[in-house]
């Protein structure tokens, strides 16, 4: 409600884009999802910008190369893979690798499902014939030999696994004296399985950040597909908790995860899984406490009793004083000492509590050096709860 483009493209003259028809060289696109429309309007404005404007031009007529943006495990398919070409064209029977995954295109098919034997620049189309499934990102590449690829595909995991523990140790390196002295940071440590690869990166993201400097998330494995017994065979090495979304454990690894005590969780909403998550890392935190002062008292005079040391005669100002209670000392007004109140006495009588306006003995524990004016507070420490 109230939207209006025209002020928009007034304020983003500030910003150097001056519209078309305000005499500058930035075309707008008037689009709302809402009533439909602009979409064609804004298509047309992309193709003619990339053909008249930039001149974008890629070669058909070489291997292709494009991006993974997709990708899953079917059931009856095996892995699946939607590619965008970037470059060349994919056929059907090309040799092919996508990050750690390698194979043969076995099928394409277009947007509507339908079965396509080519697919040139700019062309999505999803791929069967892949032995893995590709991350969203990873670069397509057409190789003349199916052998080739497969090396390649081998080499990478290793490569990349390589990089990541490299990373990993120079991190600790360059952190190891900054941590001194630093509250311990605990960590969650978790396996994450997902129906697709854009599930899996969207509930990965969205753990990260959660993260505190307190506690962070470890994701021990990442990965499309079900939950299955090497996954919880990891969990238990790793004391991980797996969780499942859109995806269940077979039966062998339900009955494995029972005989190992593995946690597994499975969810079909992200924001449940995103609560349950915030839940656990906030009982993680380490408790932090508020001190309540509970009561005052003002030393009136201080008497030495043998075997038992100093013993302040006082008058209680305000709130209560109680045997055990936690003391803070305060001559003129500065914390100097703390202990717990040992004894606590009306005329000769032991007594559990003290109210305001009464006097009463107070003994110390470990402390003897008392003066008349000086100031007793008791307290006590409630817990805050983390967030």
């Amino acid at each position: 409600p109230g939207a209006n483009p025209a002020r928009i493209r007034q304020q983003l003259t500030e910003y150097g884009l001056v519209a078309e028809e305000y005499g500058g060289e930035t075309m707008f696109i008037d689009v709302s999802a809402l009533k439909r429309e602009g979409i064609d309007d804004l298509l047309e404005a992309v193709l003619l910008t990339a053909d008249a404007a930039l001149e974008l031009q890629a070669n058909p007529d070489m291997p292709a190369r494009g991006v993974a943006i997709e990708g899953h495990l079917d059931k009856g398919r095996g892995a699946v893979a939607t590619v965008l070409v970037q470059k060349g064209t994919l056929r059907a029977g090309d040799s092919i690798v996508a990050g750690g995954a390698h194979g043969r295109v076995r099928a394409m098919l277009d947007e509507n499902g339908k079965p396509v034997a080519e697919a040139g620049p700019s062309i999505p189309v999803e791929i069967q014939g892949l032995s893995d499934v590709p991350a969203a990102g990873d670069e397509l590449i057409v190789l003349g030999d199916e052998r080739k690829a497969r090396e390649i595909a081998l080499y990478r995991p290793g490569k990349f696994r390589d990089t990541k523990l490299a990373r990993q140790q120079a991190a600790k390196l360059e952190n190891m004296f900054e941590s001194v002295g630093e509250g311990v940071v605990r960590t969650l440590p978790l396996i994450i399985k997902a129906d697709v690869q854009g599930s899996l990166e969207a509930v990965t993201e969205s753990l990260r950040k959660l993260e505190r400097d307190e506690v962070k998330v470890a994701f021990v494995n990442r990965a499309v597909g079900g939950i299955t017994e090497n996954d919880v065979q990891l969990a238990a090495a790793s004391n991980a908790t797996i969780i499942g979304f859109n995806v269940r454990p077979n039966r062998r690894a339900r009955e494995l995860a029972e005989q190992h005590h593995v946690e597994i969780r499975t969810y079909e909403i992200i924001y449940k899984l995103i609560e349950d998550i915030e839940a656990a890392m906030v009982g993680m935190l380490a408790p932090e406490y508020e001190e309540i002062v509970t009561g005052e008292a003002e030393v009136r005079e201080v008497f030495r009793v043998p075997r038992v040391g100093a013993v302040a005669g006082c008058y209680v100002r305000s709130g209560t004083i109680t045997r055990g209670s936690k003391v803070r000392f305060l001559p003129e007004g500065v914390v100097i000492w703390k202990g717990a109140i040992s004894s606590l006495r009306r005329f000769k009588e032991d007594v559990r509590t003290v109210q305001s306006g009464f006097e009463c003995g107070i003994g110390l524990t470990d402390f003897q050096d008392l003066h008349q004016g000086d100031v007793i507070e008791t307290y006590d420490e409630r817990e805050i709860p983390r967030t």
